[in-house]
Protein backbone atom coordinates (compact mmCIF):
# COMPACT_ATOMS: atom_id res chain seq x y z
CA UNK A 1 0.00 0.00 0.00
CA UNK A 2 1.07 3.83 -0.75
CA UNK A 3 0.61 5.96 2.43
CA UNK A 4 -2.96 7.24 1.00
CA UNK A 5 -4.16 3.67 0.51
CA UNK A 6 -2.44 2.94 3.96
CA UNK A 7 -4.96 5.48 5.65
CA UNK A 8 -8.01 4.82 4.19
CA UNK A 9 -7.10 0.68 5.34
CA UNK A 10 -6.58 2.17 8.99
CA UNK A 11 -9.48 4.37 8.77
CA UNK A 12 -11.75 1.64 7.99
CA UNK A 13 -11.28 0.33 11.57
CA UNK A 14 -13.32 0.72 14.71
CA UNK A 15 -12.22 3.95 15.90
CA UNK A 16 -13.41 4.69 19.30
CA UNK A 17 -11.20 7.63 19.42
CA UNK A 18 -14.38 9.12 16.71
CA UNK A 19 -17.20 7.56 17.54
CA UNK A 20 -19.87 8.67 20.20
CA UNK A 21 -20.05 7.78 23.60
CA UNK A 22 -22.77 5.40 23.35
CA UNK A 23 -21.01 3.17 20.67
CA UNK A 24 -18.05 3.39 22.66
CA UNK A 25 -18.72 0.60 25.52
CA UNK A 26 -17.80 -2.54 25.38
CA UNK A 27 -16.22 -5.14 27.04
CA UNK A 28 -12.81 -4.71 27.63
CA UNK A 29 -9.86 -6.80 26.16
CA UNK A 30 -6.58 -7.03 25.25
CA UNK A 31 -7.19 -10.56 23.26
CA UNK A 32 -6.94 -8.81 19.93
CA UNK A 33 -4.03 -6.81 20.52
CA UNK A 34 -1.77 -9.71 21.95
CA UNK A 35 -2.70 -12.01 18.88
CA UNK A 36 -1.84 -9.05 16.96
CA UNK A 37 1.61 -8.33 18.42
CA UNK A 38 2.14 -12.18 18.55
CA UNK A 39 1.97 -12.76 14.66
CA UNK A 40 4.39 -9.69 14.67
CA UNK A 41 7.17 -11.85 16.85
CA UNK A 42 6.14 -9.20 19.75
CA UNK A 43 8.19 -6.18 18.29
CA UNK A 44 7.42 -4.29 21.78
CA UNK A 45 9.65 -6.72 23.23
CA UNK A 46 12.99 -5.59 21.84
CA UNK A 47 13.71 -2.57 23.59
CA UNK A 48 12.44 -1.47 26.96
CA UNK A 49 9.75 0.71 27.65
CA UNK A 50 8.86 3.52 29.44
CA UNK A 51 4.87 3.15 30.14
CA UNK A 52 2.85 6.74 30.75
CA UNK A 53 -0.33 7.17 31.63
CA UNK A 54 -2.61 10.01 33.77
CA UNK A 55 -5.36 12.38 33.11
CA UNK A 56 -3.48 15.45 32.49
CA UNK A 57 0.31 16.10 31.03
CA UNK A 58 0.60 13.03 29.51
CA UNK A 59 2.23 14.34 25.96
CA UNK A 60 4.26 16.99 27.31
CA UNK A 61 5.60 14.85 29.66
CA UNK A 62 6.14 11.97 27.13
CA UNK A 63 8.43 15.44 25.09
CA UNK A 64 10.06 15.66 27.38
CA UNK A 65 11.30 12.79 28.64
CA UNK A 66 12.51 11.82 24.86
CA UNK A 67 14.25 14.65 25.54
CA UNK A 68 16.08 13.59 28.60
CA UNK A 69 17.06 10.25 27.14
CA UNK A 70 17.57 11.90 23.61
CA UNK A 71 20.48 14.29 25.08
CA UNK A 72 21.72 11.46 27.39
CA UNK A 73 22.61 9.75 24.13
CA UNK A 74 19.93 7.80 23.59
CA UNK A 75 17.68 6.89 20.37
CA UNK A 76 14.23 7.07 21.36
CA UNK A 77 10.84 6.15 20.08
CA UNK A 78 7.73 7.98 20.84
CA UNK A 79 3.77 6.82 20.78
CA UNK A 80 1.36 9.20 22.03
CA UNK A 81 -2.19 10.24 21.45
CA UNK A 82 -4.50 11.96 19.27
CA UNK A 83 -2.19 13.80 17.27
CA UNK A 84 -2.72 17.55 16.29
CA UNK A 85 -2.29 17.74 12.10
CA UNK A 86 -1.07 14.55 10.98
CA UNK A 87 -1.52 10.55 12.03
CA UNK A 88 2.60 10.84 11.73
CA UNK A 89 2.98 12.70 15.08
CA UNK A 90 1.91 9.90 16.96
CA UNK A 91 4.97 7.67 15.96
CA UNK A 92 8.44 9.47 15.96
CA UNK A 93 12.40 8.61 16.94
CA UNK A 94 13.95 11.34 18.23
CA UNK A 95 11.16 13.75 18.20
CA UNK A 96 10.94 13.22 14.11
CA UNK A 97 7.16 11.95 13.13
CA UNK A 98 8.02 8.77 11.07
CA UNK A 99 7.55 9.32 7.23
CA UNK A 100 4.98 8.76 4.78
CA UNK A 101 6.83 6.16 3.44
CA UNK A 102 7.87 3.96 6.76
CA UNK A 103 4.54 4.51 8.34
CA UNK A 104 2.65 3.10 5.00
CA UNK A 105 4.57 -0.01 4.77
CA UNK A 106 4.73 -0.67 8.42
CA UNK A 107 0.68 -0.85 7.97
CA UNK A 108 0.92 -2.76 4.97
CA UNK A 109 3.15 -5.41 7.32
CA UNK A 110 -0.15 -4.95 9.77
CA UNK A 111 -2.70 -5.43 6.85
CA UNK A 112 -1.21 -8.50 6.21
CA UNK A 113 -0.83 -10.17 8.86
CA UNK A 114 -5.01 -9.25 10.30
CA UNK A 115 -6.59 -11.58 8.57
CA UNK A 116 -4.53 -14.31 10.80
CA UNK A 117 -6.00 -13.44 13.54
CA UNK A 118 -8.46 -15.57 15.13
CA UNK A 119 -9.96 -13.04 17.86
CA UNK A 120 -11.17 -10.68 15.29
CA UNK A 121 -10.39 -7.45 13.24
CA UNK A 122 -7.71 -5.19 15.15
CA UNK A 123 -9.57 -1.66 15.72
CA UNK A 124 -7.87 1.56 14.07
CA UNK A 125 -5.50 2.21 17.82
CA UNK A 126 -4.68 -1.73 18.10
CA UNK A 127 -3.34 -1.11 14.52
CA UNK A 128 -1.57 2.04 14.85
CA UNK A 129 0.23 0.95 18.09
CA UNK A 130 1.06 -2.36 16.63
CA UNK A 131 2.51 -0.25 13.62
CA UNK A 132 4.29 2.17 16.30
CA UNK A 133 5.96 -0.70 18.47
CA UNK A 134 6.83 -2.52 15.06
CA UNK A 135 8.77 0.39 13.85
CA UNK A 136 10.84 1.20 16.70
CA UNK A 137 11.75 -2.29 16.03
CA UNK A 138 12.88 -1.87 13.00
CA UNK A 139 14.77 1.59 13.42
CA UNK A 140 16.28 -0.33 16.77
CA UNK A 141 15.46 2.47 19.14
CA UNK A 142 17.11 2.19 22.60
CA UNK A 143 14.15 2.97 24.75
CA UNK A 144 10.31 3.77 23.82
CA UNK A 145 8.27 6.16 25.71
CA UNK A 146 4.84 4.90 25.25
CA UNK A 147 1.67 7.03 26.22
CA UNK A 148 -1.63 5.38 27.10
CA UNK A 149 -4.20 5.95 24.99
CA UNK A 150 -7.28 5.21 27.35
CA UNK A 151 -7.04 4.66 31.23
CA UNK A 152 -4.43 1.45 31.12
CA UNK A 153 -5.00 -2.23 32.49
CA UNK A 154 -7.09 -2.69 29.16
CA UNK A 155 -5.00 -0.37 26.37
CA UNK A 156 -3.78 -1.44 23.35
CA UNK A 157 -0.10 -0.01 24.67
CA UNK A 158 -0.30 -2.68 27.77
CA UNK A 159 0.96 -5.48 26.10
CA UNK A 160 4.38 -3.89 27.09
CA UNK A 161 5.91 -4.10 29.99
CA UNK A 162 6.98 -0.46 31.05
CA UNK A 163 10.60 -1.42 32.80
CA UNK A 164 9.72 2.34 34.06
CA UNK A 165 5.50 2.81 34.86
CA UNK A 166 4.58 6.82 35.31
CA UNK A 167 1.25 8.23 36.32
CA UNK A 168 1.01 12.20 35.73
CA UNK A 169 -2.63 12.46 37.79
CA UNK A 170 -5.50 10.75 38.45
CA UNK A 171 -8.97 12.98 37.21
CA UNK A 172 -12.54 12.72 36.96
CA UNK A 173 -12.05 11.77 33.00
CA UNK A 174 -13.30 8.76 30.77
CA UNK A 175 -15.80 8.14 33.87
CA UNK A 176 -18.12 7.05 30.50
CA UNK A 177 -15.72 4.10 30.84
CA UNK A 178 -14.79 3.49 34.22
CA UNK A 179 -17.66 5.20 36.25
CA UNK A 180 -16.19 6.88 39.52
CA UNK A 181 -12.51 8.65 39.86
CA UNK A 182 -11.77 6.00 42.10
CA UNK A 183 -12.19 3.14 39.48
CA UNK A 184 -9.63 5.34 37.27
CA UNK A 185 -7.44 5.42 39.36
CA UNK A 186 -7.46 1.00 39.81
CA UNK A 187 -7.80 1.19 35.87
CA UNK A 188 -4.31 3.38 35.54
CA UNK A 189 -2.84 1.41 37.88
CA UNK A 190 -3.24 -1.73 35.77
CA UNK A 191 0.36 -0.61 34.00
CA UNK A 192 2.40 -1.59 36.47
CA UNK A 193 4.59 -4.66 35.79
CA UNK A 194 6.29 -7.14 37.95
CA UNK A 195 9.95 -5.68 38.87
CA UNK A 196 8.97 -2.15 37.29
CA UNK A 197 9.74 1.64 39.12
CA UNK A 198 6.33 3.30 39.73
CA UNK A 199 6.77 7.11 39.48
CA UNK A 200 3.75 8.40 40.78
CA UNK A 201 2.37 12.01 40.80
CA UNK A 202 -0.86 11.69 42.02
CA UNK A 203 -0.90 12.77 45.95
CA UNK A 204 -4.29 12.35 46.93
CA UNK A 205 -4.00 9.95 49.57
CA UNK A 206 -7.72 8.43 48.48
CA UNK A 207 -6.79 7.66 44.82
CA UNK A 208 -2.81 6.65 45.64
CA UNK A 209 -4.25 3.75 47.65
CA UNK A 210 -5.27 1.97 44.24
CA UNK A 211 -1.27 1.50 43.81
CA UNK A 212 -0.39 -0.02 47.15
CA UNK A 213 -0.81 -3.45 45.76
CA UNK A 214 1.12 -3.01 41.97
CA UNK A 215 3.84 -5.63 41.16
CA UNK A 216 6.40 -2.59 41.03
CA UNK A 217 9.91 -3.27 42.79
CA UNK A 218 9.72 0.48 43.74
CA UNK A 219 7.97 3.34 44.34
CA UNK A 220 8.95 6.82 43.94
CA UNK A 221 5.80 9.03 44.89
CA UNK A 222 5.88 12.94 44.31
CA UNK A 223 6.75 15.19 47.39
CA UNK A 224 8.39 12.12 49.10
CA UNK A 225 10.89 11.02 46.70
CA UNK A 226 11.07 13.80 44.29
CA UNK A 227 9.91 17.56 44.02
CA UNK A 228 9.53 21.32 42.22
CA UNK A 229 10.95 23.19 45.15
CA UNK A 230 10.69 26.54 43.26
CA UNK A 231 8.29 27.47 40.13
CA UNK A 232 8.64 30.83 38.72
CA UNK A 233 7.68 32.42 35.75
CA UNK A 234 10.27 33.35 33.07
CA UNK A 235 10.35 35.06 29.41
CA UNK A 236 9.50 32.11 27.13
CA UNK A 237 8.66 29.63 30.25
CA UNK A 238 9.64 28.40 33.68
CA UNK A 239 12.61 28.32 35.86
CA UNK A 240 12.40 25.78 38.02
CA UNK A 241 14.00 24.06 40.59
CA UNK A 242 13.42 20.39 41.31
CA UNK A 243 14.81 17.74 43.56
CA UNK A 244 14.79 13.75 42.59
CA UNK A 245 15.68 10.86 44.74
CA UNK A 246 19.36 11.09 43.57
CA UNK A 247 19.84 14.57 42.74
CA UNK A 248 19.23 18.03 42.73
CA UNK A 249 18.74 20.47 39.97
CA UNK A 250 18.71 24.18 40.78
CA UNK A 251 17.23 26.83 37.85
CA UNK A 252 16.70 24.90 35.29
CA UNK A 253 14.75 27.07 32.06
CA UNK A 254 11.94 25.09 30.74
CA UNK A 255 10.66 26.66 27.57
CA UNK A 256 6.67 25.95 27.78
CA UNK A 257 4.42 28.30 29.43
CA UNK A 258 2.26 27.60 32.60
CA UNK A 259 3.36 26.25 36.08
CA UNK A 260 1.49 22.93 35.75
CA UNK A 261 4.54 21.98 33.51
CA UNK A 262 7.08 22.36 36.28
CA UNK A 263 4.93 19.10 37.63
CA UNK A 264 5.42 17.38 34.21
CA UNK A 265 8.64 18.41 34.23
CA UNK A 266 9.73 16.77 37.63
CA UNK A 267 7.83 13.63 36.27
CA UNK A 268 9.73 13.44 33.26
CA UNK A 269 13.49 13.76 35.07
CA UNK A 270 12.36 11.64 38.00
CA UNK A 271 11.65 8.40 34.96
CA UNK A 272 14.24 9.21 33.10
CA UNK A 273 16.59 8.94 36.16
CA UNK A 274 14.97 5.94 36.97
CA UNK A 275 15.16 4.25 33.46
CA UNK A 276 19.06 5.25 33.47
CA UNK A 277 19.95 4.11 36.87
CA UNK A 278 21.08 7.41 38.22
CA UNK A 279 21.14 11.42 37.94
CA UNK A 280 21.79 13.07 34.66
CA UNK A 281 24.29 15.58 33.39
CA UNK A 282 22.91 18.73 35.00
CA UNK A 283 24.41 20.68 31.43
CA UNK A 284 22.24 17.80 29.48
CA UNK A 285 18.95 18.48 31.73
CA UNK A 286 19.50 21.82 30.90
CA UNK A 287 19.59 21.86 27.24
CA UNK A 288 16.81 19.23 27.06
CA UNK A 289 14.28 21.21 28.91
CA UNK A 290 15.36 24.20 26.96
CA UNK A 291 14.64 22.88 23.39
CA UNK A 292 12.20 20.89 24.19
CA UNK A 293 8.65 21.89 22.34
CA UNK A 294 4.56 20.30 23.34
CA UNK A 295 2.99 21.03 20.08
CA UNK A 296 -1.00 22.52 21.03
CA UNK A 297 -0.15 23.21 24.71
CA UNK A 298 -0.32 26.60 25.48
CA UNK A 299 1.62 27.00 22.36
CA UNK A 300 2.05 31.11 21.08
CA UNK A 301 0.96 31.00 17.05
CA UNK A 302 0.77 34.84 16.49
CA UNK A 303 1.16 38.08 18.05
CA UNK A 304 -0.90 41.18 17.19
CA UNK A 305 -3.18 39.85 18.13
CA UNK A 306 -1.59 37.40 20.47
CA UNK A 307 -3.11 33.82 19.75
CA UNK A 308 -2.69 30.81 21.95
CA UNK A 309 -3.46 27.12 21.21
CA UNK A 310 -4.24 25.03 24.20
CA UNK A 311 -5.88 21.55 24.45
CA UNK A 312 -7.19 21.52 27.91
CA UNK A 313 -9.87 19.37 26.62
CA UNK A 314 -11.32 18.72 30.28
CA UNK A 315 -12.04 20.43 33.47
CA UNK A 316 -8.63 19.93 35.23
CA UNK A 317 -7.04 21.33 32.15
CA UNK A 318 -8.79 24.08 32.28
CA UNK A 319 -8.15 25.03 35.40
CA UNK A 320 -4.51 25.17 34.81
CA UNK A 321 -5.02 26.63 31.86
CA UNK A 322 -6.55 29.54 33.41
CA UNK A 323 -3.71 29.98 35.65
CA UNK A 324 -1.15 30.36 33.28
CA UNK A 325 -3.50 32.85 31.32
CA UNK A 326 -3.66 35.11 34.93
CA UNK A 327 0.05 34.30 35.74
CA UNK A 328 1.35 34.73 32.26
CA UNK A 329 -0.62 36.41 29.63
CA UNK A 330 -2.73 38.76 31.35
CA UNK A 331 0.09 41.79 30.89
CA UNK A 332 -0.68 43.83 28.28
CA UNK A 333 -4.34 42.23 27.53
CA UNK A 334 -7.44 43.66 28.20
CA UNK A 335 -9.65 40.92 26.91
CA UNK A 336 -9.90 37.35 25.23
CA UNK A 337 -11.45 35.93 22.40
CA UNK A 338 -12.36 32.52 22.72
CA UNK A 339 -12.80 29.89 20.18
CA UNK A 340 -14.07 26.92 22.18
CA UNK A 341 -14.91 23.45 21.02
CA UNK A 342 -15.31 20.43 23.29
CA UNK A 343 -16.31 16.34 22.72
CA UNK A 344 -18.48 14.20 24.50
CA UNK A 345 -18.69 13.13 27.22
CA UNK A 346 -17.01 17.23 28.62
CA UNK A 347 -19.87 19.57 29.59
CA UNK A 348 -19.31 22.86 28.02
CA UNK A 349 -20.64 24.68 31.69
CA UNK A 350 -18.08 22.54 33.55
CA UNK A 351 -15.57 23.35 31.41
CA UNK A 352 -16.29 27.10 30.78
CA UNK A 353 -17.03 27.32 34.99
CA UNK A 354 -13.11 25.96 35.30
CA UNK A 355 -11.52 28.15 32.63
CA UNK A 356 -13.80 30.97 34.65
CA UNK A 357 -14.50 32.87 31.83
CA UNK A 358 -17.59 34.27 34.82
CA UNK A 359 -14.72 35.59 37.03
CA UNK A 360 -11.13 37.18 36.44
CA UNK A 361 -8.53 34.82 34.21
CA UNK A 362 -6.35 38.51 34.48
CA UNK A 363 -7.54 39.80 31.79
CA UNK A 364 -11.77 39.98 30.93
CA UNK A 365 -13.26 37.53 28.52
CA UNK A 366 -15.00 39.56 25.93
CA UNK A 367 -16.75 36.51 24.11
CA UNK A 368 -17.14 32.92 22.97
CA UNK A 369 -16.79 31.67 19.65
CA UNK A 370 -18.21 28.21 19.47
CA UNK A 371 -17.09 25.89 17.42
CA UNK A 372 -17.20 21.86 16.70
CA UNK A 373 -14.68 19.48 15.35
CA UNK A 374 -14.32 17.43 12.59
CA UNK A 375 -16.39 14.57 14.95
CA UNK A 376 -19.23 12.75 16.00
CA UNK A 377 -18.28 13.16 19.58
CA UNK A 378 -18.55 17.26 18.88
CA UNK A 379 -20.31 18.82 21.66
CA UNK A 380 -23.19 20.98 19.74
CA UNK A 381 -21.34 24.59 18.95
CA UNK A 382 -24.92 25.70 20.32
CA UNK A 383 -24.96 24.27 24.05
CA UNK A 384 -21.45 25.83 24.30
CA UNK A 385 -22.87 29.09 23.02
CA UNK A 386 -25.82 28.67 26.18
CA UNK A 387 -23.27 27.77 28.68
CA UNK A 388 -21.15 30.55 28.09
CA UNK A 389 -24.53 32.83 28.21
CA UNK A 390 -25.26 31.51 31.37
CA UNK A 391 -21.94 33.31 32.73
CA UNK A 392 -22.74 36.62 31.30
CA UNK A 393 -20.58 36.17 28.56
CA UNK A 394 -21.19 37.09 24.74
CA UNK A 395 -21.01 34.31 22.54
CA UNK A 396 -21.93 32.92 19.28
CA UNK A 397 -21.69 29.82 16.97
CA UNK A 398 -18.49 30.18 14.17
CA UNK A 399 -19.31 27.84 12.16
CA UNK A 400 -16.05 25.31 11.34
CA UNK A 401 -12.73 25.73 13.34
CA UNK A 402 -11.27 27.63 10.57
CA UNK A 403 -14.19 30.09 9.93
CA UNK A 404 -14.37 29.88 13.60
CA UNK A 405 -10.63 31.42 13.89
CA UNK A 406 -10.94 33.90 11.41
CA UNK A 407 -14.05 35.17 13.19
CA UNK A 408 -12.07 35.39 16.43
CA UNK A 409 -9.21 37.27 15.00
CA UNK A 410 -11.86 39.79 13.06
CA UNK A 411 -13.43 40.21 16.24
CA UNK A 412 -10.27 40.94 18.04
CA UNK A 413 -8.55 44.82 18.14
CA UNK A 414 -6.06 46.60 20.20
CA UNK A 415 -5.13 44.77 23.39
CA UNK A 416 -7.61 42.00 22.92
CA UNK A 417 -6.16 38.04 22.75
CA UNK A 418 -7.70 35.09 21.08
CA UNK A 419 -7.19 31.93 23.07
CA UNK A 420 -8.44 28.19 20.85
CA UNK A 421 -9.14 25.75 23.33
CA UNK A 422 -11.09 22.51 24.33
CA UNK A 423 -10.79 19.49 22.74
CA UNK A 424 -7.07 18.46 20.86
CA UNK A 425 -9.09 17.99 17.50
CA UNK A 426 -10.06 21.62 17.74
CA UNK A 427 -6.77 22.64 18.88
CA UNK A 428 -5.23 20.82 15.69
CA UNK A 429 -7.40 22.14 13.20
CA UNK A 430 -6.87 25.83 14.45
CA UNK A 431 -2.80 25.30 14.24
CA UNK A 432 -3.50 24.17 10.52
CA UNK A 433 -5.69 27.17 9.61
CA UNK A 434 -3.38 29.51 11.56
CA UNK A 435 -0.22 27.95 9.37
CA UNK A 436 -2.00 28.68 6.40
CA UNK A 437 -2.65 32.05 7.04
CA UNK A 438 -6.05 32.05 8.49
CA UNK A 439 -7.90 35.69 8.90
Amino acid sequence: MDYGEALRWLDDRVNLEASSSASRLAAPTLERMQELVGLLAEPQRGYPVIHLTGTNGKTSTARMMTRLLEVAGLTVGTYISPHLETINERISRNGVPISDEDLAETLTTIAGVAPLMQSGRPSYFEALTAAGFLWFADVAVHAAVVEVGLLGRWDATNVADGQVAVVTNIGADHLDYAGSIDAVAREKAGIVKPGSILVLGETNPELVVAFADTPAEEVWRRDDDFAVLDNSMAVGGRLVTMRTPSSMYEDVFVRLHGAHQADNAILALSSAEAFLGGPLDSELVAEAFDTVASPGRLEVMGHEPLVLLDGAHNAAGATALASAMEDEFSGGVERWTLVVGLLEPHSPLDFLGALDVGGSTGSEVARVVATEANSPRAVPAAAIVQAARSFGIEAEVGGGVAESVARALALSEGDEAVLVTGSLWVVGEARTALRRGVG
